[in-house]
């Protein structure tokens, strides 16, 4: 299959999806990287009818560029889904991505034929500027931020209030309130709380692939106190929202650094997750538990959500198939230059 063709190209057309995107020139990058990311599908027996969503197009923030962005699907797709009519482009051509209502860059597309093996890779360059330095003392009680996104009869909505709610993986909780509360203790500021529960996490649960499921909700990563990325993230955003606090999920890469005189591993990195909380006075914090760190030029933002269902880099519903599992492969390299 060949790859680079435009993403505004008609639907059914394509073999691959593209995109270049930038920012004002004030947010100049501090660096570039290169993200591969690449799953594979060797199915047990045939798949003769697949439908999937993909979510894996990164976006354009004020501290990302994002550049030639392509997506390759083997075997190419019989059809792409528009889910909506948006010009994305603005040059009067329909795309087959459409916007989820978080903003979210997304593509439907089926297979109608018989197939043994499906591979989806999307391959692009995010610049990265330097975060906003972080000023804990800066924002207000948490207590002032939790009662300002309560309901009041003739208020402004505010864009944070939807993350104020349960979801599946993050939902409101006794048992998460009172973990909150640890951090956010009275009359403390909101984003020095939130980092002491951040660093909380980091501190008090184990990094441990394998003692959880994709699907483990954050009830249950409290009680066991191990897991990964996406279950430190699910915490920290339950935690957040029991005390009506508002809190995202947010996937992405992360640039790690090989030991000292050691290659980088092709295919070694892995997808990641971090967390977002809202303060009126310094807009959405991006907090990375597992790491204990603000999210920064080491941290390239794919998409946002409720939690981690909202942003799955692939799913989709199969006739056949089997019990194949994916192979996943990330592989995230500074660019020379």
């Amino acid at each position: 299959m060949n790859a680079g063709q435009s993403q505004s190209q008609s639907q059914g057309e394509g073999q691959s999806q593209s995109q270049t995107q930038g920012v004002p020139d004030e947010a100049l990058p501090l660096r570039w990287l290169r993200v591969e990311h690449e799953t594979v599908y060797d199915y047990d027996v045939p798949v003769e009818l697949a439908h999937h969503l993909a979510c894996l197009s990164p976006r354009v923030t004020p501290w990302q560029q994002v550049r030639n962005w392509r997506l390759t699907i083997d075997p190419l797709p019989d059809c792409t889904v528009e889910l909506d009519d948006k010009d994305l482009d603005g040059d009067g051509t329909r795309n087959p991505l459409s916007l989820d209502p978080w903003g979210n860059m997304r593509l439907v597309f089926s297979h109608e034929h018989v197939h043994e093996r499906l591979s989806v890779t999307s391959v692009f360059e995010a610049g990265l500027a330097a975060a906003p330095e972080l000023h804990l003392q800066l924002s207000p009680p948490w207590e002032e931020v939790a009662e300002s996104l309560r309901y009041h009869a003739g208020a402004v909505r505010s864009e944070a209030v939807e993350f104020t709610l349960a979801s599946h993986f993050a939902p409101r909780d006794a048992a998460l309130a009172a973990f909150g509360r640890e951090a956010f203790t009275p009359g403390r500021p909101l984003a020095e709380g939130a980092y002491a529960l951040m660093s909380l996490i980091n501190e008090q649960f184990a990094y441990k692939p394998l003692s959880t499921q994709v699907d483990t909700r954050a009830p249950e990563v409290l009680a066991l106190r191990s897991g990964v990325c996406q279950d430190f993230a699910h915490v920290m955003i339950g935690a957040c929202r029991s005390l009506g606090l508002a809190a995202r999920y947010v996937s992405g890469y992360l640039l790690t650094h090989p030991a000292a005189g050691q290659p980088r591993l092709v295919g070694a990195d892995a997808s990641h997750a971090w967390v977002a909380v809202w303060c009126p006075a310094l807009g959405w914090l991006a907090l990375d538990p597992t790491n204990d760190v603000v999210a920064g030029h080491d941290h390239v933002t794919l998409a946002w959500g409720r939690d981690y269902a909202d942003v799955a880099p692939l799913r989709g519903v199969i006739r056949g198939g089997g019990k194949a599992q994916p192979r996943v492969a990330v592989t995230v390299a500074p660019i020379d230059g």
